[in-house]
Order: C-alpha cells, then sequence, then structure tokens
C-alpha cells in the first residue's frame, strides 16, 4: 500500500513513524524542511518539502499512485482543498483533518465522497470521547473495549495497601483468571510481565478482563469508584466545548476561562455549563469556586504547563479524578511520573484512531496504542494451519516483550493462561512493545 502523509506536525509525524513499521510504502510531504528533520534516514519512508495545494509538488510526489492521500496540516481549507486535488490527480482514496463538526454529520458523508473526500477526522471530537469515557470510569487512569465490548483492559495505579502487590507473578497469585496483568508502566520503562516480576506501589498496570470482573479488581487494586456528580473545566478550548456538549445532563459542569470575550462566546454556545471568568491556577480562586467539592477537574487549555499545575492544584484540593490535555509529546512521561491523574494527546488520539483504520487485513482486527506506556494492544485473527494454532502458548516461544492477554472464540471472550490452546478465527489480543509487533504478526500468518 502507498500512503502519501501532508502535514509534518505532531499528528502527520507520529502517524508515519507508525505506519513506517509496516509494509507499507510512506511519504510524508510538508512545506517546511525543519519539520521533516531527518526522518527519512531514522524511519523507512521519504520525506519531501512542498505544498498539499500544489499540483506540481503533488505530481512530483507521486499522489497518482497513491492508495491514501492524508491531509493532516493544522489548516482545515488546506486539508480539504489538497485532498480534493489529490483525487482528481488520481489518488484512490483520501482522508483531510477537519474543525468543522457539521462536516461530519451522516447527512453530509454521501456529499463529500461525491467530491473525492472518502474520510473525515476531527482530533478534538476523539479527544471529548476519550475525556467522557474516563468520567464515566473514574477510578481507571484508562479504559478500553476490545472486540466489540466482549473484553475491557484499564490501566490503574496501583498504591500502598493494594493486594495486588508485591506478589510474583510466578507465585501462583494472580491464577485466578478473574483478570490478566499485561503490562506495567514503572517510572519510564514498561514492563511486560514474566514470572519474577511483581507490581510495586505507584505502578501504572495494564490490566485485561470481562466486564463481570471489575469489582474483583477493585478489590484488588484497592480503588473505590465515586459518582462523578460535579466537574470543573478550566479552559474554553474546542476540546473543551465539545466534551461539556458530550456529557450527560445529570452532570454540573463549571467552565473556568481567564479570556472575558471568550467567555461572552463559550456563553452561546453551552447551555449546560456555567462559565466563569477567572484563573484556572489561582488556588484562592479554586477555593471560592468550589474546587473542594468538585468530583473532577478537566485542564483544557491551550498551553501544556498550565494544564499540568492546574492538575497538581486540583490533587492538592483532594479532587479525586484529575484530566490534562498535554499538546507536547514530550511532556507525557513528565506528566505521568507527577501523578496528576490522566494524561491524554489529541494528536497521538488521531494518529492512533487512523493507523488502526488502516490495518484492516485479514489477520489484523484493530490496533490502539498505549498513551502512557511504550506498548500497543493488537488484535490478530489465528489462519488455519498459522503458527500460533500449533502449541499452547508456554510453547510458542514468542518474541520478548510479548503477552498474549485474552481471545473471544465464537463470541464469547476468554482470559489466556500459558495451557490455552489457541484455535482457527480465534481473535487473540496480544501486548506488546512497539517494535516487535511485525515478528508477532508472523505468528498468525
Amino acid at each position: 500500500m502507498r500512503i502519501i502523509i501532508s502535514g509534518a506536525g505532531e499528528v502527520g509525524t507520529h502517524l508515519a513513524k507508525l505506519l513506517s513499521r509496516e509494509n507499507m510504502e510512506i511519504s510524508l510531504m510538508d512545506e517546511q524542511q525543519e519539520r521533516l528533520g531527518a526522518l527519512d534516514a531514522n524511519y523507512d519512508l521519504l520525506t519531501k518539502v512542498g505544498s498539499p495545494t500544489s499540483l506540481h509538488d503533488l505530481k512530483d510526489i507521486g499522489v497518482e499512485h497513491a492508495d491514501l492521500y492524508i491531509a493532516v496540516t493544522p489548516d482545515e481549507s488546506k486539508n480539504i482543498t489538497s485532498c480534493l486535488i489529490a483525487n482528481s490527480l488520481g489518488a484512490h482514496k483520501t482522508l483531510a483533518r477537519i474543525d468543522n463538526y457539521e462536516f461530519l454529520l451522516p447527512e453530509n458523508k454521501s456529499f463529500f465522497e461525491k467530491m473525492g473526500l472518502n474520510h473525515l477526522i476531527y482530533p478534538e471530537v476523539l479527544a471529548a470521547k476519550e475525556i467522557c469515557d474516563s468520567l464515566h470510569t473514574n477510578w481507571m487512569r484508562y479504559n478500553l473495549l476490545l472486540s466489540g465490548g466482549n473484553l475491557e483492559v484499564c490501566a490503574v495505579k496501583v498504591r500502598e495497601g493494594a493486594e495486588m502487590l508485591y506478589k510474583r507473578f510466578a507465585s501462583g497469585f494472580f491464577n485466578h483468571g478473574k483478570y490478566r496483568v499485561v503490562a506495567i508502566k514503572r517510572g519510564n520503562d514498561t514492563i511486560i510481565p514474566r514470572g519474577n516480576d511483581q507490581i510495586e506501589a505507584g505502578d501504572l498496570v495494564f490490566i485485561v478482563f470481562k466486564r463481570e470482573n471489575r469489582h474483583f479488581i477493585l478489590e484488588h487494586a484497592n480503588k473505590n469508584k465515586h459518582a462523578i456528580r460535579n466537574v470543573i473545566v478550566y479552559g474554553g478550548s474546542r476540546i473543551a466545548v465539545k466534551t461539556i456538549m458530550e456529557m450527560p445532563a445529570d452532570i454540573h459542569v463549571k467552565l473556568i476561562e481567564p479570556d472575558i470575550d471568550r467567555c461572552n462566546e463559550l456563553a452561546q454556545k453551552l447551555t449546560n455549563a456555567l462559565i466563569i471568568c477567572g484563573n484556572g491556577n489561582d488556588m484562592e480562586f479554586l477555593k471560592e469556586e468550589g474546587i473542594e467539592d468538585a468530583d473532577a477537574f478537566v485542564a483544557l487549555t491551550e498551553n501544556t504547563e498550565t494544564n499540568i499545575f492546574a492538575c497538581l492544584a486540583a490533587k492538592r484540593f483532594g479532587v479525586r479524578k484529575t484530566i490534562a490535555e498535554v499538546e507536547n509529546l514530550d511532556y507525557i512521561p513528565m506528566a505521568e511520573g507527577l501523578d496528576i491523574g490522566t494524561v491524554l494527546n489529541k494528536k497521538t488520539i488521531t494518529a492512533s484512531y487512523i493507523y488502526q483504520m488502516l490495518l484492516n487485513r485479514s489477520k489484523v482486527r484493530n490496533v490502539r496504542n498505549l498513551t502512557a506506556a511504550d506498548a500497543q494492544i493488537v488484535e490478530f485473527v489465528a489462519n488455519a494451519g498459522s503458527k500460533v494454532t500449533k502449541h499452547l502458548v508456554k510453547d510458542l516461544h514468542l518474541p520478548d516483550d510479548t503477552n498474549i492477554g485474552a481471545l473471544v472464540r465464537a463470541g464469547v471472550g476468554v482470559l489466556v493462561n500459558g495451557d490455552t490452546q489457541i484455535m482457527k478465527d480465534d481473535v487473540v489480543v496480544v501486548f506488546c512493545k512497539s517494535d516487535v509487533i511485525r515478528k508477532v504478526e508472523t505468528f498468525f500468518e
């Protein structure tokens, strides 16, 4: 498959790096050479300096032979124009990053298809959905549904007092069949656990389970659910607007925004939130606005540092659920280390969404990148006669940094252990480090 990406910002660059690991021909184009850097030397892709709306540059990069043309610059109009030109020049499919929610309405899909725009993606809408999901499962840092909801993955921060602490995996403590620990984030390291590993206080633990066993995880991780009724959102960004629009009617929302003009705009758009003009990093102001009674605090300003410090302030006031939008990818490990709660980045969410959409091959059902860890969740379909069906899991000799967590057989989710025999047509949930996914894939061919 030949894919051309226009826009070497964080979305385009992250996506290009993800796709470069696949058996695809990737080209990345941007108007500024400094954004491209030495990507072509460090990754299996080609780079080109050029304009996404230039016929000459699009022809020069070979857009007429592209199976998919992706425009993810920050400019919506440029992305749409670029996709229309690419389609006219012969690109088989196109995808544009947009900023107008109206374009996503189902009744407009055929209109854009006729124009030559096959896919539209709105990063702020994807981020808003992640935030609302996180508020719903507030004792978890992350929660993902797998295989149509047959299985779930959660990430929980495990603190002193939890029953699952300091138990070696070889001890048999985790052989209860209620959940399976598939990855551990400790500091900057991602651990795919083996027999001598154990969970330590402060670890972020990734667990696969069936929904009926959530309460068992709550007990073992020493977590408590709490109802979310009062939410304070700091920052009147587009993500904030979409998030508040998605929130259920029974949640009371206060939106704090420092700019008075923006407050007036937001008051016209949002009827389900109280708009307050003020500084969300001012401790006295937060106290006056009832931060101590808030069930959740969500920092969504355009400034990463502001969001991190605002969440730290909310934690000091005892807010149990905090979420920060961290725009700078380099700051994500630091934010995780500061224990500020759930960290999200709309650019990685967007890139991962596109990446997942592209991997609709016969043996790969789904791919999710874990923002907090250097790992991926991949759903493979076991082909008849494939290596993975010929031995018990414990005898497969899987690559290092790989863990099979669960499978779905005939629509039923099953946790996997060493004695599990994978069968033809099973959907197998694999956790692995990002650099071994190709090796794992060979077991399913």
